[in-house]
């Protein structure tokens, strides 16, 4: 039980990706968004919200599996946030034109 942190964290990260999915982009810093033109608003959220999600459900799979071993955290993991942060990267550069 020591990797509980793991899925609170997941859940929580993983509950902000559906948020922003659904168009809600209240969840990125200002900065982050600003350039977002508003018909943009749903593709950016789903494009930064994919990546959020799976991140946090990576998460949330590295505490199940941590039960038979602490390797495939970092199996499931550094994958996931790889591919996760290329979609939020995808969604900054495309969408609002850059990182800030």
């Amino acid at each position: 039980m020591e990797n509980l942190m793991l899925l609170i964290l997941g859940l929580f990260i993983s509950a902000i990706g559906f948020v922003n999915i659904k168009g809600n982009i209240s969840t990125v810093h200002s900065y982050n968004r600003r350039k977002v033109k508003e018909e943009d608003v749903p593709k950016y959220g789903k494009a930064v919200g994919t990546g959020t999600l799976i991140m946090g459900i990576s998460l949330v799979l590295a505490f199940v599996a941590s039960f038979w071993s602490e390797l495939l955290i970092a199996i499931i993991v550094m994958p996931a946030f790889i591919v996760g942060i290329g979609f939020i990267l995808y969604g900054q550069f495309k969408y609002n034109k850059g990182i800030f």
